[in-house]
């Protein structure tokens, strides 16, 4: 009898566990297009879409700690395509053009994470097929920012099959979930709003080739989750830089409101084509 009541709390957190998790289901759809700079200059542009309308910026998918995530991915372009999370899938899958792929992770780990087109890296992903992954493991108000940079020359190169020397890359277009400055300002998912007090998660994955050094203005952040580098989960700082195919996750808790801008420390990261300030430029809005 006493083995029985010993056993019974555990099998009830387990069950409790498994009944809770759900199976997040999402369509991804592989569409080449031209990508709409803040300049209004269009460029050759791959990305992942929820539908089969283009849109430049990758979607953010969200999940729960412990959930099981299925995705069916369409490649609608010509090419040969692949298909990897960062940090949760093995090895990548192979999607032929015009054909359908079926991707399942279970069990998710909490985190932020990158999917992406692993196929001749950094190619594709560079090209726009690479964007974040959400496993929650808490209800705070949650903001998204995914890091990119360009160098306009490139992608017409990329799109006209024409080989590119990585060694010679000079960006000069710089965005947050496919946008400049001002156009982050009227993302939801990327302008920080809130109020003194309030708990606030910052999820970032810089799926760019450079490092991208955030400095916020008004406020330190805490780190909470760094895929490169977990020894610094803890750290209160004002600028932290975050390395290519790398995601952190941010926690602010804001003392005092105000307008506060938060930008890369690379000021050649504020521009877009030579002209500024428009590039990797945003601000935090905190009521009193």
């Amino acid at each position: 009898m006493n083995k029985v009541k010993w056993y019974l709390p555990i099998f009830i957190v387990f069950y409790s566990i498994c009944a809770q998790s759900t199976i997040v289901h999402y369509n991804l759809f592989v569409i080449q297009d031209s990508m709409l700079t803040v300049n209004g200059e269009k460029l050759p542009y791959v990305s992942y879409n929820l539908t089969n309308h283009f849109r430049q910026e990758n979607p953010i998918l969200n999940a729960r700690v412990g959930d099981t995530l299925t995705l069916l991915i369409h490649n609608r372009t010509n090419n040969v395509h692949q298909f990897q999370i960062q940090g949760l899938s093995k090895s990548p899958i192979e999607i032929l053009p015009k054909d359908t792929a079926f991707v399942e992770v279970k069990r998710l780990l909490e985190g932020a994470f990158i999917y992406f087109d692993p196929y001749d890296f950094p190619v594709n992903s560079y090209f726009g097929l690479s964007g974040m992954l959400v496993v929650k493991n808490h209800s705070h108000k949650s903001f998204y920012w995914n890091l990119k940079d360009h160098q306009y020359a490139l992608n017409f190169q990329l799109s006209e099959g024409t080989s590119v020397d990585w060694a010679l890359y000079e960006p000069n277009l710089f965005t947050i979930n496919g946008k400049s400055n001002p156009d982050i300002n009227i993302d939801s998912d990327a302008k920080v709003i809130g109020s003194v007090g309030d708990t606030l998660v910052i999820h970032i994955t810089n799926t760019g080739l450079g490092i991208h050094s955030l400095h916020f203005h008004g406020y330190h952040v805490e780190i909470v989750y760094s895929s490169k580098f977990p020894n610094h989960v803890g750290r209160k700082k004002d600028t932290l830089p975050i390395h290519p195919m790398a995601s952190m996750i941010l926690q602010l808790i804001p003392d005092k409101p105000g307008e506060y801008p938060v930008h890369d420390h690379n000021l050649a990261a504020l521009r877009a084509n030579k002209k500024y300030p428009k590039g990797m430029f945003t601000t935090l809005s905190i009521d009193p």
